[in-house]
């Protein structure tokens, strides 16, 4: 019987270990930022964010997926957003990252901006998790550094002419994948309730009937689902993308992109049919439809900040 009992702890254990990381929107969805902000960077600008991109080692593997009839336009395309899923990518069991959780720890690695030789997966860059509360349950403080704060400082490096190639190759994925995840509204919100006094994880804890299973995810997946190879399908997506209104564009404050999701969350993701518990929920026709239009428009946005905060990329 103990025999029995370990072997199924070590099954369970397995099992967490092997679940996929959630997301702030997913391959498509980064993809798509990246298309968007291609579009509107010069091509000096283009040539030199992909001179940087060779320098991560996963290059080869992203030009690999590129089909040889693709012409050298469409390749550098293709190549510059796959590689805004890398920040998602190096969370993969055998990835050759080290595992760490979604709270900050309280050493050095947690700041640290070293380039490939950093060998975390820095989960808790993704995100920032501004607590807010529907039934008074008081609120914690929020955990850093996040999104926030790594977008500011990976900003500063890519405008530092003293800089090195090599960092600002590291802080140039990192970022174009923070800008997409900011936008994404519950990677600005965490629901505290009295059934959830730590926090709901951004949805990832409210139960819907609908695929993948909880609200965290289906927002993830509002443009298409894929991984890093389907970037085809990221384009498509971004071909339906509206047109970002210029002056929210404008905005180059990251603690203003931060409040705006929050907002959404509060607005148009904790809103009916999701009610105050942690579910099961599901989700109808108008709350997708909503939804979809809200998340087109965030990755939009998304998009046109990430051109022009690299503007300043020396």
């Amino acid at each position: 019987m103990k025999l029995r009992l370990r072997s199924l702890i070590v099954l369970a254990i397995s099992a967490c270990i092997a679940m996929p990381p959630a997301n702030a929107w997913n391959s498509i969805g980064h993809m798509a930022v990246a298309y968007a902000a291609y579009q509107q960077m010069s091509p000096e600008l283009r040539t030199r964010a992909l001179a940087l991109l060779q320098k991560n080692p996963d290059y080869n593997k992203w030009a690999s997926y590129v089909p040889a009839s693709a012409s050298p336009d469409d390749r550098n395309l293709y190549i510059f957003m796959m590689a805004a899923t890398w920040p998602d990518e190096i969370k993969a069991q055998g990835s050759g990252y080290q595992l760490d959780g979604d709270t900050p720890p309280h050493t050095p690695e947690a700041t640290n901006n070293t380039g490939y030789t950093d060998k975390y997966m820095h989960k808790y860059w993704h995100f920032v998790n501004t607590p807010f509360s529907t039934d008074g349950t008081p609120l914690p403080a929020i955990p850093t550094p996040d999104a926030q704060t790594q977008i500011a400082a990976f900003r500063q490096v890519l405008a530092d002419p003293n800089a090195s190639d090599e960092l600002k190759s590291y802080d140039l994925v990192w970022i174009m994948h923070l800008v997409g995840d900011v936008h994404q509204p519950l990677h600005c919100a965490t629901r505290i309730t009295a059934g959830a006094r730590r926090g709901d994880g951004g949805g990832n804890s409210v139960k819907l009937t609908n695929d993948p299973g909880d609200l965290h995810g289906y927002w993830d997946n509002l443009l298409g689902v894929g991984d890093t190879k389907n970037y085809s399908v990221a384009v498509a997506a971004a071909k339906q993308l509206p047109a970002a209104d210029s002056a929210a564009a404008a905005d180059a404050n990251e603690a203003d992109w931060v409040k705006e999701s929050f907002q959404l969350a509060q607005s148009a993701v904790y809103i009916a049919p999701i009610g105050p518990a942690l579910g099961p929920y599901t989700a109808d026709a108008a709350y997708a439809a909503n939804a979809h239009t809200v998340a087109q428009q965030r990755v939009a946005l998304a998009g046109a900040r990430l051109a022009n905060l690299l503007q300043s990329l020396k």
